[in-house]
Order: C-alpha cells, then sequence, then structure tokens
C-alpha cells in the first residue's frame, strides 16, 4: 500500500522533471539561473563525491540539532514552573508575549555583534525560535494534567522533584516529543536562513555560495538535498513518536 502511494505521488514530480529537461534541450536554453535536471543530477554527484554535501551537512545540522536541545531543554524546564506555580505563570505572561512574536532573524545583528560568526550565533539564534513552540506546548500539557495525578504525588509524599520526574514529565511527555518535532522543522529553517543571510556555514551558504557564482546547477542541487534532509528529520522523529507512543501520539498532536 504504501509502494502504490509513493508510485501515485512521484507521478508528478517525474512528469515534471522530464517537461523541464525536455524543454531546456529542445530549446537549447543557456542560461546563467536555470539548469537542466540532467546537470543538476551531475551537480549534485559531484558535491557529493568531493565531500561538499556530506561537509555543509553536517554544519547545518550541528547548529539546528545543538540549537534544538538547547531552546527546547530550557523550555521544558522553564514550562514546568510556570506550569506547577500559576503565580510565575501570571508574572512572567507580559514577557512571554513580547518576546515570542519577535522573528529569530530579526537579532541576527544582534547575534553577529555579540558572538561573532561561526556556530555560537547560528545555534543561539536556534536556540532563542525553539524555546517558544516547547514552552506553549509543553506548559499546556502541564496545565491540562489530569488532576487525580497530582493528587497521587500528594499520597505518596513526593517531593517537588519526585513528582515533577515520575507524575508529571511522563504524564506530559507526548505532547513533549510532539513540540520537538515541530521544533525541529524551525530548527532547519532558521539554522538555514542564518547561513544564507550571514554564517558561512552550512548548506544555506553553500546554496547562496552558488547562487551568487552563477552555479545553477549546484544551487538547485542543495536545494534539492535541503528538502530531503528536512523530509527525512521529520520521517525520524515521526517514526519514533510512533513507536514510542503508539495512540497517544496521535492523540497528542491533535490537542
Amino acid at each position: 500500500m504504501n509502494a502504490t502511494k509513493f508510485a501515485k505521488g512521484a507521478i508528478f514530480p517525474i512528469a515534471a522533471l522530464i517537461v523541464w529537461e525536455a524543454a531546456m534541450r529542445i530549446g537549447n536554453v543557456q542560461s546563467d539561473s536555470l539548469a537542466a535536471p540532467s546537470q543538476i543530477a551531475a551537480a549534485f554527484y559531484q558535491a557529493l563525491i568531493d565531500g561538499t554535501i556530506p561537509r555543509r551537512t553536517g554544519e547545518t545540522l550541528r547548529t539546528a540539532l545543538t540549537g534544538l536541545a538547547l531552546g527546547g531543554g530550557a523550555a521544558v524546564i522553564v514550562s514546568v514552573i510556570l506550569g506547577l506555580v500559576p503565580a510565575a505563570a501570571r508574572l512572567m505572561q507580559f514577557s512571554i508575549e513580547v518576546l515570542r512574536p519577535v522573528p529569530a532573524v530579526a537579532l541576527i545583528p544582534v547575534a553577529i555583534m555579540t558572538l561573532g560568526f561561526g556556530y555560537g550565533m547560528g545555534i543561539a539564534l536556534v536556540a532563542f525560535a525553539c524555546f517558544w513552540p516547547v514552552l506553549i506546548y509543553g506548559h499546556s500539557a502541564i496545565v491540562n494534567i489530569e488532576p487525580q495525578l497530582l493528587d497521587v504525588s500528594r499520597v505518596l509524599r513526593l517531593g517537588a522533584f519526585g513528582r515533577v520526574t515520575k507524575i508529571v514529565l511522563p504524564a506530559a511527555l507526548p505532547r513533549y516529543f510532539v513540540a520537538f518535532r515541530l521544533s525541529a522543522a524551525v530548527a532547519l529553517i532558521i539554522s538555514v536562513t542564518v547561513e544564507i543571510a550571514a554564517n558561512p556555514l552550512g548548506i544555506g551558504h553553500e546554496l547562496m555560495t552558488a547562487s551568487q557564482s552563477l552555479h545553477p546547477d549546484l544551487m538547485f542541487a542543495m536545494l534539492l538535498w535541503l528538502g530531503l534532509v528536512g523530509w527525512a528529520v521529520n520521517a525520524v522523529l515521526l517514526f519514533a513518536q510512533r513507536r514510542l507512543f503508539g495512540p497517544a501520539a496521535y492523540s497528542a498532536s491533535l490537542q
């Protein structure tokens, strides 16, 4: 069934590639902004064997995943505090609502001035962007935990740490995982955007360099690879979510 669905879904893109290739060859198009699929495939293969794609992919994933871990981890801690201490949630509400809408890319000039170019800048911006989805989703998960579960922790006379580790986090874990899966896409988007705009690292920088040096074949090859990387990251996380949480993963995604 999955193979049939995949085959049906591939019909349109394959047909589009055939038409694209034929139009470029029949029209004998020579362009600084377009390339035939065969040229893109050749550029992709060359970038693969000379190490450009593995190196740039590693740089982008290092920035994205490290920023996701730092920003998401901080958001888990803050969301637990806000979820269990209503007074803290009310105190922080204004600050959260003011900072949350700020686009991470708007902080690029600030990050350059304070952190300079390199991994630190990209990781900081990714962490900022990933902090908010995990915080909002995690806080919602905690405030909606069944009150009976918290009553159990009181009956067992669990301390604050025991209540969080044995009751709160296990109950909220499916929704936290959904938040991290959604934030993974945000992490990849922000890391590549920062690379295109300022940071001389990763897939985004290679894509921009190819564009500026009038190599559309390599530019489209990197763009295609970026889409495949994003699809692979989401597929791995979605598979893990289903394996770890089963039906709970579906219900968490809907909430």
